[in-house]
């Protein structure tokens, strides 16, 4: 009979066993807190008296496997009297004595041995990071051969807390831009276990945050526009009045228009037309941040035009966060049925609910999550008419064009 192979415990299973306490982290923690977790009795599933009657030979061939893979493991045997078969020693009780043996069993000798060595550097160096070592035993080991270079980052900054240069001007050997931010989540974990509450601005979170939390400089967002007003000038003798400021210089400008656009698309930021007292501002997909801080973007009449698509409706969502009034811009049913031919497929659509949506845009958003109108619909909105688009400003008085 198989049934054997599934019944009862097999070598295969005492590993199964012990490479999950490894997938855990179960053993590595042991190392870290010095606790002893051996000897360890496993669970295993043996022959009960009827079987050891019926299957007497699949029992003695189940024994003999066993004890043939034994020595990782150790067995302990009780003496069963049987009324046909006699005295028979079975496996009753399967030990794993030591943490050598469990390591030796699944292969991590070696492993461990370099969890031991960043053990021993972290508690010489910095022990205030072996709590995080225990938390995240497997994501530690992953890093050995560049946790050196961690400890030395955090030295680094508790000797330079708050410093005010930027990342490239860490002066460590083997330490370069790129390996902080390919890092930079751990390394967030880390500063806050080793630095000082001090040396941390606990408001900003999150890794995008990361050199404002630990007080490193970091590049200027910045704000690309349009003044779409040819009556106005910013700029003295240009014609194109296209500029990039940082979002700080920007913030101080409050510029005299009434109309602010946000495009997602770089053509449609560079296409539209003149229209008086107006501007455009070329967006940033998710995330709005370098908009958020300007305050007298508040008083103007703003429009968003995005794509037609789930994740088109998820920013404009994300948009109306920080500006609450915003109107949404040729995002509309109509808009997306005369367009049918420019349909595209969108990859990974967004299925949360959102919340910020007037009553036609949240129709038209879960008509798209649904599928009502045709499988994982978008309309990119550089598919859209040019003459739509003037038609669109010449039918809102607040929008006509100049031109």
């Amino acid at each position: 009979m198989s049934g054997t192979k599934k019944d009862w415990t097999t070598p295969a299973d005492i590993r199964e066993q012990v490479q999950r306490l490894w997938d855990r982290g179960t053993l590595l923690n042991a190392l870290v807190d010095d606790r002893d977790l051996f000897p360890l009795r496993l669970g295993h599933s043996r022959p009960d008296s009827r079987e050891i009657s019926d299957r007497f030979i699949e029992v003695r061939d189940w024994i003999a496997r066993l004890k043939a893979a034994e020595g990782p493991y150790r067995i302990v045997s009780r003496t069963l009297n049987h009324r046909v078969h006699g005295s028979d020693s079975i496996p009753y009780e399967i030990w794993i004595d030591s943490a050598d043996d469990a390591l030796g069993l699944i292969g991590k000798r070696r492993a461990a041995a370099a969890f031991v060595d960043m053990i021993e550097l972290t508690r010489r160096y910095e022990p205030a990071l072996l709590p995080w070592i225990s938390k995240r035993p497997l994501r530690a080991l992953e890093l050995a051969t560049v946790w050196p270079l961690m400890l030395n980052i955090v030295e680094w900054l508790r000797q330079h807390p708050r410093p005010a240069v930027y990342l490239r001007q860490i002066d460590i050997a083997g330490v370069h831009t790129k390996f902080i931010e390919r890092h930079r989540g751990v390394l967030s974990e880390l500063f806050d276990l080793a630095l000082p509450k001090s040396s941390i601005d606990e408001h900003a979170t999150g890794t995008t945050n990361f050199c404002r939390r630990y007080g490193f400089r970091d590049k200027a967002l910045r704000v690309r526009f349009r003044i779409l007003d040819s009556a106005y000038s910013i700029l003295p003798y240009c014609t194109d009045q296209e500029i990039t400021l940082t979002h700080t210089d920007f913030a101080r400008l409050h510029l005299p228009v009434e109309t602010v656009f946000v495009t997602e698309n770089e053509i449609n930021f560079l296409v539209l037309p003149p229209i008086p007292r107006a501007m455009v501002i070329f967006g940033a997909g998710y995330g709005f941040s370098n908009l958020a801080v300007v305050s007298w973007l508040q008083d103007k009449k703003l429009y968003y035009w995005g794509d037609i698509d789930t994740h088109g409706f998820a920013i404009l969502n994300q948009f109306r966060q920080y500006f609450p009034t915003a109107t949404s811009f040729l995002m509309d049913r109509e808009t997306l049925l005369a367009h049918r031919q420019y349909w595209q497929r969108e990859p990974c659509p967004e299925t949360t609910a959102l919340q910020r949506l007037t009553d036609p845009e949240q129709s038209l958003f879960n008509d798209l999550r649904q599928n009502n109108l045709g499988e994982h619909i978008r309309l990119e909105q550089e598919k859209i008419g040019y003459s739509m688009l003037l038609d669109a400003l010449r039918k809102n008085p607040a929008l006509s064009a100049s031109s």
